[in-house]
């Protein structure tokens, strides 16, 4: 592997999920700081292009994942005559390394062998370091020693444009400080129960005397839940659940004194704008893909999962194994949700 090169143009390949796509800012951050003048195309899923309107330096290539074989022969049709010095293929699927097989890149960095699944290996020639039991943030980190990198610092820079923060500011309308729940993933068995956001949420309400947001999708899923909680809480939250963009979303995260959210797009959304993170986590492990700098804050139940479901220990599982069963989410007890919550505020107060 050449470990001094100076990329003049180099080519990014992550498409999805919402949450994993945050992850590579630290990734173009590092570059950006070595290679100023390297130019940048990212190759994204057209929903995950929507959290970044303006992030200076990148074109964005983006692929309709929906559109079936025409979303191929546009994609075709974008990168045909288009050369990159080095392509970083940070997406493990097959749709992925179909793609990947379009861009031509004389280096084509991708994931160890171990990792490599779906024919990812037949279209890279470097790889990373195999390394067990990375974070996801980490993993993509990986992509950087390869091509002569080494990055010290986290920097996201994540974008929260004026437009969308005023916009944002019309929608949830509250002058003092505001806590934002989340409720739903797209993985419906990694969801809490809307009677423990319920409690939560007037808990925040009755004690602390602090607004609460429902945010979300427009998905019939999560506004049903959002309703759900509304009607079981005693107080009243700021429910604007599928009324929200993106951007929008973005911009209210910022702004927030911190997110309850399971394991979903928005709490990596949250943890890259800087807004602390508690996590409910026991469908999946909050180590491996739980908001980076907010994984202490998290409810980390994935071990009593492990036990109850499986009857093993977490360190018998295969690194990153889901227990997406029904039932799971109901060992997170709302008691201990309500004190971590205290705990939080009473350190950001600090």
């Amino acid at each position: 592997m050449p470990r001094h090169i100076d990329p003049r143009h180099l080519c990014l390949l992550r498409l999805s999920a919402l949450g994993d796509v945050t992850h590579v800012l630290p990734v173009i951050s590092a570059i950006r700081k070595a290679w100023p003048d390297c130019k940048i195309s990212w190759i994204i899923g057209e929903l995950e292009k929507g959290l970044f309107p303006d992030l200076p330096g990148v074109e964005f290539i983006a692929f309709n994942k929906k559109a079936g074989l025409a979303g191929y022969r546009q994609l075709f049709s974008v990168l045909r005559y288009r050369r990159f010095d080095v392509l970083l293929h940070m997406q493990l699927s097959l749709r992925a390394n179909l793609i990947a097989a379009m861009v031509k890149a004389p280096v084509k960095v991708g994931f160890d062998k171990k990792r490599s699944k779906e024919g990812h290996s037949l279209v890279t020639n470097h790889s990373i370091a195999q390394s067990p039991q990375q974070h996801v943030l980490e993993a993509l980190l990986s992509f950087l020693p390869p091509i002569g990198l080494e990055s010290n610092e986290i920097d996201y820079a994540m974008p929260v444009s004026l437009s969308a923060a005023d916009a944002a500011g019309d929608l949830v309308c509250i002058d003092g400080p505001y806590v934002v729940i989340s409720p739903a993933s797209s993985h419906a068995l990694r969801n809490w129960t809307s009677a423990g956001y319920a409690a939560v949420a007037d808990h925040l309400i009755r004690k602390h005397g602090l607004a609460v947001v429902l945010c979300g999708g427009r998905s019939e899923l999560e506004r049903k839940l959002g309703l759900n909680i509304a009607r079981k809480m005693q107080g009243k939250p700021h429910n604007i659940i599928g009324k929200d963009t993106l951007e929008q979303m973005v911009a209210i995260l910022s702004k927030a004194l911190f997110l309850l959210s399971p394991d979903s797009g928005p709490a990596h959304i949250a943890n890259a704008v800087g807004t602390p993170v508690l996590g409910l986590y026991a469908a999946t492990d909050p180590q491996r893909s739980g908001p980076y700098h907010s994984r202490h804050w998290c409810i980390d139940a994935y071990a009593r999962a492990a036990e109850k479901f499986l009857g093993k220990k977490p360190s018998e599982l295969k690194w990153g194994k889901k227990i997406e069963m029904p039932g799971v989410m109901s060992l997170i007890e709302i008691d201990e949700v309500i004190q971590r919550t205290d705990q939080m505020l009473a350190e950001l107060s600090r």
